[in-house]
């Protein structure tokens, strides 16, 4: 059963309605009550969407508007007439992409309605109810709550996981055994699927921004990620220890001490081609068992390498981070 919550969302609507309908009431606007109405649909989950919904809305009332002094007027104020005059007007909106609007404008179709009667006075009096109800959503949704330490902590949460795999795969290639369930790579999908949503609803809280860093990141390690998923049966199959087996153990768990947002992955890209060097001067595999364990070793390596160059191609986050990396590498 989904526990009670109230969200910041939840306490906007219900703010930013009590405040349409008492500004609406105040100017004794008649149908106050719908000001409130407007204030509920318009406040959004982000802003770009709380303008696209609010410019949807306003401009199908104005529409609706147009459409009811036409058929009310020419044709009258019959219940067939409010029918006739949606199966034209709903196609319109449709068609201009704004039917979002259709519900909003529909109520102030049967306030014209209801007053039998289309006048100056009535339309300045939906002209308040519409500006006061998207105007008040408007503001409402001016604030919207940071989400970047949540992003830091699902950076934090997919590093970690990412550390564990490596370690993971480095105790395989040095011992030939493990108890690992796995439950890391089923945790990082989760985590990535929930971070890129939430970067991409910052991505549309900001009408300038047409890309968040944290977004370009999670889809990185998502694509990692996938590389990981293809590694794991690969290394699964190596059943031969052998010595190459223990350079690549010793290169992966260097990798996974150095698994942060920055990018240095040109440094590791660099020590892998080295040991591609080393391993080439090495003498050839003594039996079929020894073959196919370097050769699935090389595979490996073929596949880490894609995977850095994916990091390679991120500018990455923190640069205290890269200076720190650049710190480290120099001391060694």
């Amino acid at each position: 059963m989904p526990r009670f919550r109230i969200g910041y969302r939840t306490v906007k609507t219900a703010l930013g309605t009590a405040i349409a309908i008492m500004i609406a009431q105040w100017f004794s606007l008649d149908n106050f009550a719908s000001a409130g109405i407007l204030t509920i649909l318009c406040v959004q989950n982000t802003r770009k969407k709380s303008i696209n919904a609010s410019w949807s809305r306003f401009l199908a009332c104005i529409i609706a508007m147009g459409f009811s002094a036409f058929f009310f007027e020419v044709v009258g104020y019959e219940p067939w007439v409010i029918g006739l005059m949606l199966l034209f007007f709903i196609p319109v909106t449709v068609m201009l992409s704004i039917q979002e609007g259709i519900v909003t404008s529909s109520v102030i179709i049967l306030h014209l309605y209801s007053f039998q009667a289309i006048s100056t006075d009535i339309i300045l009096n939906e002209l308040g109810i519409i500006i006061i109800g998207i105007g008040i959503a408007l503001i409402m949704n001016l604030y919207m709550p940071s989400v970047e330490t949540q992003l830091v902590s699902y950076q934090k949460r997919i590093e970690e996981n990412f550390r564990i795999i490596f370690h993971e795969i480095s105790h395989y290639l040095c011992n030939k055994d493990s108890d690992w369930t796995g439950k890391e790579i089923t945790d990082t999908v989760e985590i990535i699927h929930k971070a890129k949503t939430i970067a991409f609803k910052d991505v549309e809280n900001h009408f300038l921004r047409h890309e968040n860093l944290y977004y370009l990141y999670f889809k990185m390690r998502e694509k990692q990620l996938d590389i990981l998923e293809r590694i794991l049966p690969n290394v699964a199959s190596i059943s031969l220890t052998v010595e190459q087996g223990q350079i690549l153990s010793e290169f992966i768990d260097e990798l996974a001490e150095h698994i942060h947002p920055g990018n240095t992955a040109i440094f590791y890209l660099k020590r892998l081609y080295e040991i591609k060097l080393e391993f080439e001067e090495m003498e050839l595999p003594q039996s079929r068992e020894e073959f196919e364990a370097r050769a699935a070793l090389l595979q490996f390596m073929k596949e880490m390498e894609q995977y850095l160059i994916i990091k390679s191609n991120f500018k990455g986050i923190s640069q205290k981070a890269d200076q720190y990396e650049k710190r480290t590498i120099e001391a060694n």
